[in-house]
């Protein structure tokens, strides 16, 4: 068996929803610009919680307009139907672990016609578990299932999915729709759809 194979065959899949499950449509520049960030640093969830309290409950409030604006924007990510489904119809476990808020996820998830493949309680936001990249929601969705990190795998588009994986110590999956894998060290598998990892699962 490939190192493909037993990636793919793992049982416990976690996935990112904006970008990965979802097609990409966060401007992260013009959402740091619209809280008022004037640094570089990417993290806005790190920047808010470094805010006064009364300030930060403003800046959160004008975030979650921005998340549910985008939400009604997007649409399911090519593949992730039929990965969704042929995970399901195998048994594995699939959970949602975001630094969004679980409301917006299951917003998210509504909109783009993948609600129905996640248990409400598999769904973890910034409220429910420290924002990623620390692993306590990994842990807390693998406690849950009864299951471990070298059973599960991590699927997301960005840095911080990748290295909440590698925190976690469960396989990382890079997609990146422009194929620019910027980090390889990061990565198990990189794929540019989920198409792709929907092959690898019937091949």
């Amino acid at each position: 068996m490939t190192h493909q194979q037993q990636i793919l065959r793992r049982r416990c899949w976690i996935f990112d929803l904006d970008g990965t499950l979802t097609l990409a449509v966060h401007d992260f520049a013009a959402i740091r610009a619209a809280l008022g960030m004037t640094d570089n640093d990417p993290d806005i969830l790190r920047f808010l919680a470094s805010l006064p309290a009364a300030e930060a409950a403003a800046r959160h409030s004008r975030l979650i307009e921005i998340e549910y604006e985008l939400a009604a924007r997007t649409a399911a990510a090519p593949g992730a139907i039929r990965l969704l489904d042929l995970l399901s119809r195998r048994g594995s476990q699939v959970g949602i672990l975001t630094r969004n808020t679980r409301e917006i996820a299951l917003h998210t998830l509504t909109q783009v016609g993948l609600r129905h493949f996640f248990a409400p309680e598999a769904i973890l936001g910034r409220d429910e578990a420290a924002p990623k990249p620390h692993p306590e929601g990994i842990a807390m969705l693998l406690d849950a299932w009864g299951s471990r990190p070298d059973d599960a795998v991590m699927v997301g588009d960005y840095l911080f999915d990748l290295q909440v994986g590698r925190a976690a110590g469960t396989a990382t999956i890079h997609v990146d729709s422009s194929s620019a894998f910027r980090w390889p060290e990061l990565a198990d598998l990189a794929v540019a759809t989920l198409d792709e990892l929907a092959e690898g699962l019937t091949a």
